[in-house]
């Protein structure tokens, strides 16, 4: 396994990203920030495959791209952004932290729901709910004429 560099991902103990996965690019962020804005490019674009990834376990990488499908570009990438700062190290700091709270949102597998029923008095309480509506409405119908 090779060294770890501060520009690997580290989600936990079992889950490291290498940044030879990534690929940067820097763009001109929006927003304030005057002269600045139109002269340096801070704003920081992580793009990632995480389908080609080796770095994931297999169970993680489904679940990662189950529930992040729709965050996948056609080709399978992800594709972060960060303009917060005016440093664009900065920025790629925070994209690697996105990163870093997606992967570990799916790490971990979800518990199997196991069914349960209602109780008896949870089922009575909703049949005596449902009379006393039946009655309320019963009695806003129109009243019969005696003669």
């Amino acid at each position: 396994m090779p060294a770890r560099t501060s520009a690997d991902v580290v989600v936990d103990s079992r889950v490291v990203i290498p940044a030879e996965e990534f690929a940067w690019s820097f763009v001109r962020s929006s927003g304030p920030g005057g002269q600045n804005v139109n002269k340096v490019s801070s704003k920081a674009v992580l793009r990632w495959k995480p389908r080609a990834s080796s770095s994931l376990p297999e169970a993680i990488r489904e679940r990662f791209l189950t529930r992040y499908a729709s965050r996948l570009t056609g080709d399978g990438e992800l594709i972060l952004t960060s303009d917060e700062s005016r440093d664009q190290a900065q920025n790629a700091a925070r994209c690697r932290d996105k990163l870093r709270e997606l992967v570990r949102s799916v790490v971990a597998a979800p518990r199997p729901r196991r069914p349960t029923r209602p109780t008896k008095g949870a089922q009575q309480r909703r049949r005596a709910a449902k009379q006393h509506q039946s009655r309320k409405k019963q009695l806003r119908g129109r009243i019969p004429r005696e003669e």
